[in-house]
């Protein structure tokens, strides 16, 4: 379980084909080299938390930036981002909700409880590409994080 405590990208993704594009993504832009995707937001919690099939994973070692969805299986993005958000010791991740949802209440209520961006998926490959390019180069490279 070494390669877990160098997870810099934790992407919550349960459709498969946006993982992969996501994936893809970074891998263009040559940010690939620590990523974990999950797939439901239990599974998600449970490596934040280093609990569950994750229990030996050290507790000190973080994600540098977790791309959540919003409709998830087993625990809603909201659930996840909620109880990430409201401990003193992961509240400080960058949490980026990454989703189809155009809905204003999913917004309102993903500021609410502490997101740090909130972006709509683009339908077009290369424009998510740009975006995936732009999300990686600010949060690992130009944003300044509490270690």
């Amino acid at each position: 379980m070494e390669h877990l405590t160098e997870v810099e990208i934790l992407i919550v993704e349960d459709n498969p084909h946006d993982a992969e594009m996501a994936l893809r993504a970074l891998k263009e832009n040559k940010l690939t080299n620590k990523v974990l995707v999950v797939h439901d937001g239990e599974e998600a919690l449970d490596f934040v938390f280093a609990r569950g099939a994750f229990a030996d994973r050290p507790k000190t070692s973080r994600p540098k930036i977790i791309l959540l969805d919003l409709k998830l299986p087993k625990v809603d993005g909201l659930e996840v981002l909620e109880e990430i958000k409201s401990n003193p010791v992961t509240k400080v991740i960058p949490v980026i909700m990454l989703t189809s949802s155009k809905e204003e209440s999913d917004l309102v209520k993903s500021y609410e409880l502490g997101v740090n961006s909130y972006i709509v998926k683009p339908v077009d490959f290369d424009k998510f590409v740009d975006a995936i390019r732009e999300l990686g180069f600010y949060w690992l490279l130009l944003n300044q994080q509490k270690i």
